[in-house]
């Protein structure tokens, strides 16, 4: 009732007709400021607002193509190195002979190391116990005492980074698991990574080290495995999984509840989100997290017809390494690698 009142208050003085309302009515024109006053001030407003608006078009207009330094990437990465994998020369590096832990990065060389062993791809392997995680204790979408393949598991220790996936192949190497860190170990140094070590096929345990310098060495090796690229580079990948489902069934006017084998079609996709992008064209992919490594990705890929391995170590955060990796990707792109190199190149 009040507000209605109130209301009805305001509007009287406007619709009446009562010569006692035009004082006020006055009294409220005299208070109005001049026309002059209030072009000026609408057009003070206006300026500020094109002033405004305006600064942050000149902010996005310093293009990220053409930095001041060609090396400053601005890259979120603790480490980088970028290879021209064809030439091995150098085309960006930031502490690239850190030692830092390497998280799954570690099954790049799992599955190198299964493949040498010359294994049956075809063989079941059954997911024990001895796969549960009880360092970090990640979870995992493969159950114990479910049957894969060995090829299935390469696939989704690459591809789904399944950290049972990786125990499991080290676990029915010949010899054990002991003798497949051996073989890990061995692995690396051949291919000249001195400042490498192994103590998991999983990558779980932040006692995995490499460097960047390292990690581009075992990139370059892994794509010389064909099925290492056609594995790690696909964007999902689909297991027929075993398992029992319950269905009601109506027998002799009674209703009972009855289990039944089932097969489900399980996807696991890429880590790596830029495999299921149609713009990269990626020869091999592997990404990597525990908290001791921070957010990792290594890649070998094609940008601007060259071959490049590219590491990145230890970034902010799960899409900052691939943000660092699009940056790389623009930088070469515009032709910042070539021009680096050829300043960098010895004069004649």
């Amino acid at each position: 009732m009040t507000g209605t009142s109130e209301v009805q208050a305001a509007s009287r003085p406007a619709e009446g007709k009562s010569v006692k309302h035009k004082p006020a009515k006055k009294k409220v024109h005299q208070t109005r400021k001049p026309k002059a006053v209030k072009e000026a001030r609408r057009s003070g407003k206006a300026e500020k607002r094109v002033s405004h608006s305006y600064s942050p078009r000149q902010k996005m207009a310093q293009s990220f193509d053409e930095p001041a330094d060609p090396r400053d990437l601005s890259l979120k990465s603790s480490a980088a190195l970028v290879l021209d994998q064809k030439t091995g020369e150098t085309l960006y590096s930031k502490n690239v002979n850190m030692e830092t832990p390497i998280a799954s990065i570690t099954k790049l060389m799992t599955a190198m190391v299964t493949l040498d062993a010359g294994l049956d791809l075809d063989e079941e392997i059954t997911i024990t116990q001895a796969e549960v995680d009880r360092l970090k204790g990640t979870s995992s979408r493969l159950a114990v005492g479910a049957r894969l393949t060995r090829g299935e598991l390469m696939h989704l220790a690459l591809i789904a980074s399944e950290n049972r996936a990786a125990a499991a192949l080290s676990r029915v190497y010949p010899g054990g698991r002991d003798d497949f860190i051996a073989a890990m170990n061995r692995k690396a140094q051949t291919l000249g990574m001195k400042d490498t070590q192994f103590v998991d096929g999983t990558g779980l345990n932040s006692s995995n080290r490499s460097t960047a310098a390292d990690l581009a060495k075992m990139v370059d090796a892994a794509y010389r495995y064909p099925l290492i690229r056609r594995i790690s580079t696909s964007g999902s990948f689909d297991v027929a999984m075993p398992g029992t489902k319950v269905v009601r069934v109506r027998e002799n006017g009674k209703t009972h509840k009855v289990a039944r084998e089932v097969t489900r079609h399980v996807a696991f996709n890429n880590t790596n989100a830029l495999t299921r992008a149609d713009d990269w064209e990626i020869g091999v992919s592997k990404t990597g997290y525990i908290n001791e490594a921070g957010h990792c990705l290594v890649m070998q890929a094609n940008i601007a017809e060259q071959k490049v391995i590219i590491v990145l170590l230890d970034s902010w955060g799960k899409w900052s390494r691939i943000g660092d990796a699009t940056r790389i990707r623009k930088w070469l792109e515009n032709g910042a690698g070539q021009r680096l190199a050829a300043r960098d190149a010895p004069s004649a």
